[in-house]
C-alpha cells in the first residue's frame, strides 16, 4: 500500500498500524541494535513510485523503518513524503547483481544500491527477524 504520510492524519495511522503493527518501544529498538535503515540509493521502481520520484530532480533515496508486523519504505518527492507499507507476508527480498537489493511487495518494487557492509547488515537483520516472527508452516509440524 502506498501512502502520502506528509501530513499527521489518524486515518493513515490507523491503516499503517493495522497493516505492520505499532512501532517499536524504545527498549525494544535498543535490544534489536535500531530498527532503521541508513540512506539507500534507489536504482530502479516500478511505475507507479517511478512517477512520483521524476517529479523533481533530486537524488533518489530511501530508507526502511521496521515494524513488528513489516516494513515501511520511506521516501520523499517534491516535499511529500510516501510510505510503502510491506507486511512480512506480503515481503520479498533479493539479492540480486552486484550489489543490489530489490523489495518487492505485489505490484510495486524498490531496488537499492547495497554497497556498504551496514547496508547488507540491515537486510540481513529484516530477514531474520521475518524468519523467527513468521507463523509456523503446515510442512514443518
Amino acid at each position: 500500500m502506498l501512502l502520502n504520510v506528509s501530513y499527521s492524519n489518524s486515518d493513515i495511522t490507523r491503516k499503517i498500524d493495522a497493516e505492520v503493527g505499532k512501532p517499536f518501544t524504545l527498549k525494544e529498538r535498543f535490544t534489536m541494535g535500531g530498527i532503521g535503515s541508513p540512506k539507500l540509493e534507489i536504482t530502479e521502481t516500478s511505475v507507479e513510485i517511478r512517477n512520483l520520484l521524476i517529479l523533481d530532480n533530486n537524488a533518489d533515496c530511501c530508507n526502511i523503518e521496521m515494524r513488528p508486523k513489516g516494513i515501511i519504505v520511506g521516501f520523499r518527492s517534491l516535499l511529500e513524503s510516501y510510505a510503502l507499507v510491506i507486511p512480512y507476508y506480503k515481503l520479498i527480498i533479493y539479492k540480486g547483481d552486484f550489489a543490489i537489493y530489490s523489495i518487492y511487495r505485489d505490484n510495486y518494487f524498490i531496488k537499492v544500491k547495497s554497497d556498504t557492509k551496514a547496508i547488507q547488515k540491515f537486510f540481513k537483520k529484516i530477514l531474520d527477524y521475518k524468519a523467527d516472527n513468521a507463523p509456523t508452516n503446515i510442512e514443518d509440524l
